[in-house]
């Protein structure tokens, strides 16, 4: 019995490569964009849609961190999730919930868009983003000299972890699960409050 001849032909792929671009490329993409993205693997990459809890967390502990350091009069800043961080080993640039730096914010670029001095970094996770940024962005972070401290926040339940660098290669991790807890950040010399974390927060079951 004949077989066709298409029987043996190679199966060609119709997806198309992602296209690649450069740092350069990218950041006159984003400052014209409605939308933030990240740029990964010379990949534009856009962002989720942050729901109601997650904003408002990390607004919280923005707010709470510039209070709690203004009070300790310790030498830190803290900036919001519209601060690109770059990565110079990976040449890659991400955004973070909220973050802190030492004294004095350090820039990649000549027009301070690309942070590379966080000292501390925080995630607020949700479902979409979670495993990422449990894994491969942390991983991203750490490929920073001055990052000492990651701090992840859960936006349907009273749930925070902290890891912080005791020394090269050795994270210590602290998980706090009640309202009436404190969130220890080591990096900057302060706690902050789980109930100011979660101020008007509706925990949605």
């Amino acid at each position: 019995m004949a077989t066709g001849t298409s029987d043996f032909l190679p199966r060609i792929s119709l997806h198309k490569p992602a296209r690649k671009y450069t740092l350069e490329e990218y950041l006159r993409k984003e400052g014209n964009s409605a939308h933030k993205h990240e740029f990964i693997n010379g990949e534009i990459i856009k962002m989720p849609n942050a729901r109601y809890n997650h904003n408002l967390i990390a607004m919280n502990v923005a707010v709470d961190m510039t209070n709690t350091i203004e009070k300790s009069e310790k030498n830190y800043l803290v900036l919001g999730s519209d601060q690109k961080i770059y990565l110079p080993v990976l040449d890659e640039s991400v955004y973070a919930d909220a973050l802190a730096v030492c004294e004095k914010p350090l820039f990649w670029d000549d027009e301070d868009l690309l942070l590379i001095n966080p000292i501390l970094v925080v995630e607020v996770l949700s479902k979409s983003t979670q495993r990422y940024d449990r894994t491969s962005k942390f991983d991203k972070y750490k490929t920073l000299e001055s990052f000492k401290e990651y701090v992840m926040i859960r936006q349907n339940e009273c749930y925070a972890e902290v890891w912080y660098r005791e020394r090269p290669g050795l994270w210590h991790e602290t998980i706090i699960t009640t309202i009436e807890g404190k969130l220890p950040l080591q990096s900057l010399g302060i706690e902050i409050s789980m109930k100011r974390i979660y101020k008007n927060v509706k925990f949605i079951v």
